[in-house]
């Protein structure tokens, strides 16, 4: 049994929190055709808050492209909340290094992954299942 049929052997429910409608479309195909997972689509972290709180999906795969400022907030909301402070938050990124700050706060709010773009489409439900 290879690692995709290991991934496709259980079903999880991702939330996608992106800004990009082509990067949706990518990442959802990506699980959902190669994972068998359903994936929730967010466009903005308020947005995906929402979503979290009322779905609490199996993990979060977050745009590290939103504003500071939004990534931070959601982190914060998402770990205040009971129901919701253990859910995995994997980012996707185009940045190959991060400065001492990102990291400490990555750190604080337990991100447990940060996944490189471009990545291997055939991977991503591999790297996600970890999770």
């Amino acid at each position: 049994m290879n690692a995709l049929q290991v991934v496709a052997m259980t079903t999880k429910t991702i939330l996608l929190i992106h800004k990009k409608s082509n990067m949706q479309e990518v990442v959802q195909a990506c699980l959902t055709d190669l994972g068998g997972w359903n994936v929730r689509v967010s466009n903005s972290t308020l947005e995906g808050l929402r979503q979290a709180i009322l779905d609490l999906p199996d993990s979060i795969i977050l745009d590290f492209s939103l504003s500071q400022l939004d990534k931070l907030l959601f982190l914060k909301e998402l770990r205040k909340q009971p129901a919701t402070q253990k859910i995995p938050v994997v980012l996707l990124t185009l940045k190959p290094k991060w400065s001492d700050l990102q990291q400490s706060y990555f750190q604080q709010y337990n991100v447990e992954v940060v996944i490189m773009n471009p990545f291997a489409p055939a991977l991503l439900p591999v790297q996600i299942a970890r999770f």
